[in-house]
């Protein structure tokens, strides 16, 4: 189930790339975030639970977390080969497994992934997009503080409910930012296009990932999402003939051996209640202490 959450986020996002040249980048995130909130919001059914008096906050900061990463993400893919947004993307993991994790070992992974970038950027022949390394980047700072705010939200809320509401204020805040110059070019084609997208992300990829979750550790799921940078780069070559030179796909395979080094060092303790073992989609599993 991981691995087929995994795929279907590279997939939505190379599915994506087409999009964007209809409604720009910051359009496409927010047609995808808009039908995913309706959808989670009818799914989850936040209003039948009892909630915590900290699990709404919790909730809303992840919606607000959740438009960060997908808007700049999707910024990032219109710039660069969707395996480099990828590995850049995936640093945020990597370094919240480094500074929660355990032993000197872990400050070993900073420096392995810092040579993936350079492979994969390859300053020193100006190649990559600048800009499109900051939106890559700034991305990967929202999704650390995803993992940390989905893992608050799964501890404190059963089910999908959290989603309920964290996706329905991921679809307001991509509104209020994209909203007034996406809506005057939409169609009836590309409402069901957005739908379409949002059901293979995120809505699929997310049920997918909470449940495996339920039947993974927290270290086997963290070592699995490693992966999702070769997803990614796969997922371009063969999607969008994204062709990656030799010291990119090096590049790629340092990101995910840090990955996989780190998130060793720093898996949480399991708990008691399947709920307290890191229970929440892109939880990623990796280096988040309870």
């Amino acid at each position: 189930m991981a691995c087929a959450a995994m795929l279907s986020v590279q997939v939505g996002l190379a599915v994506s790339v087409g999009l964007i040249d209809l409604v720009g980048a910051e359009g496409a995130a927010w047609l995808r975030l808009v039908w995913a909130g309706a959808l989670m919001l009818v799914i989850g059914r936040p209003w039948r639970i009892r909630w915590r008096r900290e699990a709404p906050v919790a909730a809303v900061l992840l919606g607000i977390v959740t438009a960060g990463v997908t808007l700049l993400f999707m910024q990032a893919v219109a710039r660069l080969p969707l395996g480099t947004a990828s590995a850049l993307e995936f640093l945020g993991p990597l370094g919240v497994a480094v500074l929660r994790g355990r032993g000197s070992a872990r400050w070993v992974w900073p420096g392995l992934a810092a040579a993936g970038v350079l492979l994969l950027t390859e300053p020193w022949s100006g190649g990559a997009d600048p800009v499109g390394v900051g939106f890559a980047l700034a991305a990967a700072c929202c999704w650390a503080a995803y993992i940390l705010l989905t893992q608050r939200v799964g501890d404190q809320v059963a089910g999908l409910a959290g989603l309920g509401v964290s996706m329905p204020v991921a679809a307001v805040t991509a509104s209020l930012v994209a909203g007034p110059a996406t809506l005057p070019q939409m169609t009836p084609g590309l409402w069901l296009v957005g739908l379409g997208l949002a059901l293979l992300l995120p809505v699929l990829p997310f049920s997918l990932e909470l449940l495996a979750l339920r039947r993974l550790t927290a270290a086997a799921f963290g070592t699995l999402m490693s992966l999702e940078p070769a997803f990614a780069l796969l997922v371009g070559l063969v999607l969008l003939a994204q062709v990656p030179g030799p010291l990119a796909v090096l590049g790629i395979c340092l990101v995910v051996a840090a990955g996989v080094g780190a998130e060793r060092t720093g898996a949480r303790e399991p708990e008691g209640s399947a709920g307290e073992q890191g229970g929440g989609p892109r939880d990623h599993g990796v280096a988040v202490d309870a």
